[in-house]
């Protein structure tokens, strides 16, 4: 074996990190894994993760959280996952379907979620944290659709450490409405539905992501603070998909139904 060749089987964040953000900054796919050599671990996807967040020309204003699939949290002691959102990819829902972008060759997918508001700054030292804690820090519930997306077209199918070291496999946070009181009102009475080109595709709301959204904001709380990144007042967290991860390609049109807390519509353009 030569030098390079060994070298090459080497897992090398900071190889890869530039690489996805340059197909991300070019709107390209990329034909497998940068480098070729996976991360193995969450801590070795999250290195990558945030090298890139460091490169990324622009402001980070959230994270998104994820499940780790339940047959991969006894190996990697997660059982969720982070990724970053960005100033200029969070759009306001308005009357016509927002538009974003589907990489060609890459993932794409819109998934309904319930996003908070921060409505104070999270200590920078606390790294654990309970749902009843996490809920003190809520400022607002907003319904919305993130934006799933990557360059890498097997990204969910190599695992989460993959997915974290790709920006968690986001690409964008559209907003819909506040729901006011939110705390007055069950979780159970939160619901969503999903719609591709008018057919539905998944069912859900806010008491399916397990635990409570809370428990969601809980995780970020400690794991971003722990990455020296604590939340700040303003930020956006995405807690999960409320009705699951829907595939979505160019020219495709998603409708996500929130019942009594209206809906949110976008349309897939080629990047």
């Amino acid at each position: 074996m030569t030098v390079s060749e060994a070298e090459s089987e080497v897992f090398a964040p900071a190889s890869i990190a530039p690489q996805f953000v340059d197909a991300r900054l070019k709107g390209v796919s990329v034909p497998g894994y940068p480098g070729g050599v996976l991360p193995q671990s969450m801590a070795e996807g999250y290195a990558v993760q945030d090298l890139a967040i460091d490169m990324w020309p622009d402001e980070l204003v959230g994270w998104k959280v994820g499940l780790v699939p339940p047959q991969h949290r006894e190996r990697l002691g997660a059982e969720r996952l982070a990724g970053c959102i960005f100033k200029t990819k969070v759009w306001d829902a308005g009357d016509a379907p927002t538009p974003f972008r589907a990489i060609a060759g890459g993932f794409t997918a819109v998934e309904a979620e319930f996003v908070i508001r921060l409505g104070q700054d999270a200590p920078a030292d606390k790294t654990e944290w309970t749902a009843q804690e996490a809920a003190d820090y809520v400022g607002e519930l907003i319904v919305g659709i993130e934006i799933a997306g990557s360059p890498l077209a097997t990204i969910n199918l190599l695992g989460p450490p993959i997915v974290a070291s790709d920006f968690g496999n986001n690409d964008g946070q559209i907003l819909g409405p506040v729901i006011e009181n939110w705390r007055e009102i069950a979780w159970e009475d939160m619901p969503a539905e999903t719609f591709i080109n008018g057919v539905s595709v998944g069912k859900g709301g806010a008491a399916s992501i397990p635990g409570s959204p809370l428990a969601a904001l809980a995780f970020l709380l400690g794991h971003v603070a722990s990455r020296g990144r604590p939340l700040k007042k303003g930020m956006l967290v995405t807690t999960g998909a409320s009705t699951g991860i829907h595939d979505i390609a160019a020219g495709d049109t998603s409708r996500v139904d929130f019942g009594p807390f209206g809906s949110v519509a976008c349309v897939a353009v080629p990047a």
